[in-house]
This record gives C-alpha cells, sequence and structure tokens, in this order.
C-alpha cells in the first residue's frame, strides 16, 4: 500500500497495517472495517462487514484506531499421494505473476507454490510433484542473493533424486535469473527450468496451464540437463518453446508469447499434447549438481546513447569492478566514453562490450573506434545478450583469481552464451 506523507504517519501512529481491523473516523462520522490496498495515495479503503469495499479521502483531521490485528494463518501443505513409476520434480516457488491473486485493485505474489500446484492437478500425471517456497516477491525485487538460494534449492532437490526443477518465476526478470542459474549450475544433473505467466491464474486468458503443463513435460524428458525457460510460444495454447536460459529475451510486455531465442533457435518445441522436438542440443547431465554460487555484485551494466555525458557516469564507473556496455551497433561508444572507459581499465576493472542490437554480434575490428577501445582492453563478447553479459561479469569476478583470469573467463563460452554461428533472424 501507498500513502502520502501525511496519511501515512495517521495509519503509522495507529499502528495499522494491512488486514488490521480499523475504526476510521473522519468529517464526524464512524467507519469500521479491514483496511485493505488502495490505489490512490490519499485514500483509505476499507472492507466492511457487508462485503464491499469504501474508500474514503483523508485530511489532517482523520482518525485511526486498530480494533484488531491481523492473525497469520499457517499454511498448512497437503499430503500428496505419489503415484507408482512417476519420477519426481520439484516445485520452487519464487513469486511473479504466476502465483499472484487480485487483493483489491492490485495483484499481489501470495500464493504459495503448494497453492499454485492445487490449481493445476493435470500436473500429477506427468510427475510426483514436490513443493518449497523460498520468497514471494515480484521479480524486479529480484537481487543475486535469491539467485544464490535458487541455485542451491536446485542442487538440494536434483541431489535428492528430483528428475527435474521448475522454478516459478516473475517475467519481467527472467532473463537474468536463467542466465545466472546457467553460470551457478554448470555442473547439473537434469533440467532446471524457470516458468511464468504474463496474465494471473485467476484470469481466463492465462498462459500459466499451458507453461506450467509444458514445463513438467520437459523436466521428465529423458537425458536432459542445463537451465531452461519455457513459455507460450505463440498467442494460443498450441504450442511452447524451451529457451536455452543465457539466449532468452523477454520481448514484449504483455503478449503471451513475449519470450524468444536471440541469436539461437529454442531448444525445443512442445505441442499442447505434450510432444517434445528438440532443434538444438541438451546440456549432457552431470553426475551429480554442484552450485558455485559467489557472485561479484560490484558490476554495472550501461545503455550507450548519443551523447552520453562520461561525466554522470564517472563515479559509477571508476567504483565498479565491472562494466558491461550495451554500445551501438557492432560495439560502440564516443570518445569521451572511451577514455572513461580506458581510465577504469587502468584502474583495475574489467570492461566488456554487447551491442544494443537485438540480433548479431559485436564486430570492432570493422572501424577504428572498435579497435582503439580493443587497444584499451575492452573486451568484445561476440553476441551475447548484455543481460547475459552483466551476469556472467558478475559470476567471472567472483570466481577468478583475478582480473586477467575473469576476463579469461568472458572470451570463453562456459553454457551455450555465445557464439559466431549465425541463425536465421526473426523480426517482429
Amino acid at each position: 500500500m501507498r500513502y502520502s506523507d501525511e496519511l501515512s504517519k495517521i495509519i503509522d501512529s495507529a499502528g495499522a497495517k494491512e488486514g488490521s481491523v480499523i475504526s476510521l473516523t473522519i468529517d464526524g462520522r464512524n467507519y469500521t472495517g479491514v483496511l485493505t490496498a488502495n490505489s490512490d495515495p490519499d485514500v483509505v479503503v476499507i472492507k466492511m462487514k457487508n462485503g464491499y469495499k469504501a474508500g474514503f479521502r483523508a485530511d489532517g483531521g482523520t482518525l485511526i484506531k486498530v480494533l484488531e490485528q491481523p492473525t497469520v494463518k499457517e499454511q498448512k501443505k497437503k499430503e500428496r499421494r505419489t503415484k507408482k513409476g512417476l519420477p519426481d520434480v520439484a516445485l520452487i516457488g519464487t513469486g511473479g505473476t504466476i502465483s499472484s491473486r487480485p487483493d483489491g485493485s492490485v495483484m499481489t505474489p501470495g500464493m504459495s507454490a503448494d497453492r499454485l500446484l492445487d490449481l493445476m492437478p493435470e500436473l500429477s500425471d506427468i510427475a510426483n510433484i514436490r513443493t518449497k517456497d523460498i520468497i514471494s516477491v515480484f521479480s524486479e525485487n529480484i537481487s543475486a542473493e535469491h539467485w544464490k538460494k535458487m541455485a542451491d534449492a536446485a542442487e538440494e532437490e536434483l541431489n535428492n533424486g528430483a528428475a527435474g526443477v521448475i522454478i516459478s518465476h516473475g517475467t519481467d526478470t527472467m532473463g537474468y535469473t536463467a542466465a545466472a542459474l546457467s553460470f551457478m549450475l554448470r555442473e547439473i544433473s537434469g533440467p532446471v527450468v524457470l516458468v511464468g505467466s504474463q496474465r494471473s491464474t485467476d484470469r481466463p486468458s492465462s498462459d500459466a496451464y499451458g507453461n506450467m503443463l509444458a514445463s513438467a513435460r520437459f523436466c521428465v524428458s529423458p537425458n536432459t540437463a542445463g537451465v531452461y525457460v519455457v513459455m507460450h510460444d505463440t498467442m494460443n495454447d498450441d504450442s511452447f518453446a524451451v529457451h536455452r536460459g543465457t539466449r532468452v529475451r523477454k520481448m514484449h510486455t504483455s503478449r503471451r508469447d513475449a519470450f524468444r531465442s536471440v541469436n539461437a533457435v529454442p531448444v525445443a518445441h512442445i505441442d499442447a499434447a505434450g510432444n517434445i522436438t528438440f532443434s538444438d542440443e541438451t546440456q549432457r547431465p552431470s553426475a551429480r549438481t554442484k552450485a558455485q554460487t559467489k557472485m561479484n555484485e560490484n558490476v554495472i551494466l550501461l545503455y550507450y546513447y548519443p551523447g552520453m555525458d562520461p561525466s554522470l557516469f564517472r563515479d559509477a564507473v571508476m567504483r565498479s569492478k565491472g562494466v558491461v556496455i550495451a554500445g551501438s551497433g557492432l560495439g560502440h561508444v564516443s570518445s569521451g566514453m572511451a577514455s572513461l572507459l580506458k581510465e577504469a581499465i587502468d584502474n583495475g576493472s574489467v570492461v566488456v562490450m554487447t551491442s544494443q542490437c537485438i540480433n548479431g554480434p559485436t564486430g570492432m575490428n570493422v572501424y577504428d573506434t572498435g579497435r582503439e577501445l580493443q587497444n584499451m582492453g575492452v573486451i568484445p563478447v561476440m553476441d551475447m545478450l548484455p543481460e547475459t553479459a552483466y551476469v556472467k561479469l558478475m559470476w567471472a569476478l567472483a570466481n577468478a583469481k583475478n582480473a586477467e583470469d575473469a576476463k579469461a573467463i568472458m572470451k570463453k563460452i562456459l553454457s551455450y552464451e555465445m557464439g559466431d554461428r549465425r541463425t536465421l533472424d526473426v523480426i517482429w
């Protein structure tokens, strides 16, 4: 809930919070109800006994008294019967739209993985699903610490016999998480699939059900391993794409088929009946899963633009241990920014160049600008996505012996994250 400064003081001084039963006095009249989510910072919304919600515009004379504080109900997991002959799959909940539910006029990520499983009983025909919740947030609030928890949880589940792991996740930063887990889980015994939805499960047009079923089917497919994103491949419920974790990007804000593999083909497609057609190789399974979760968070990602003033970014660049640039075209920046990057390199930072173009690789040997940047020590990384390069540099700096070792790691292909092979690019 978001309130104005004045209203926040009134609510905080009363000790009220969402779910509190309050007595609200405004303009001399008294109202009683449960404090609930608001959409206007100057309005108090309560749910009254008759079930209706009412909003009241507050002022300095508004009085609030707490009559009863909310009680936290412990959500007990259901005891689920296992079906003989079916593989085990772990479902790890982290929040996002797929686990959201309406709360007044807004959506909140409050549904547990166990509750999500209740809504999709068809999953029990594919695998014996066990659930675990790590966090419950929208994906803009996901951090490197959360990536580590996900990797550790996936390691535990796979080493405890799970054929695969599904991680329900918000779509906005799913590509970052998929890339991070791809580097953290290079030794992996089965598939780890990130799945989300563009529309919440309460909507008739939700894509959550199809995405979850496709994810479970991929998790139990034999001889597969690695980190992937599984989402709708079309606007309908007839096809789902399996994207490599280091090659995927959300390309649309709201379409059900928002995710695309960039500079690569999807690893596989899954139809509505569950048939899987592979179009690229999957990672070879390891005997055991081992998570390497160290990350250096002192890395920044900058998007170059014409007229970019180096002085605005100097403090951030010079304080960082690593800098990833989404350069123009083949991987370029202005001469002013180039001077700042040289200063950062001389100061011990690792600077990596990607392209802000959706398709195609960097090509820093074509123009003088690119050659000069390379001579300064800027590292081109072929066709790696900027967000993947950002995550990889965090991982490289944390797991390298020194800056030179980190540079060598950035130039080496670790998890299918870059290459010089060209695929037919689809622009839409």
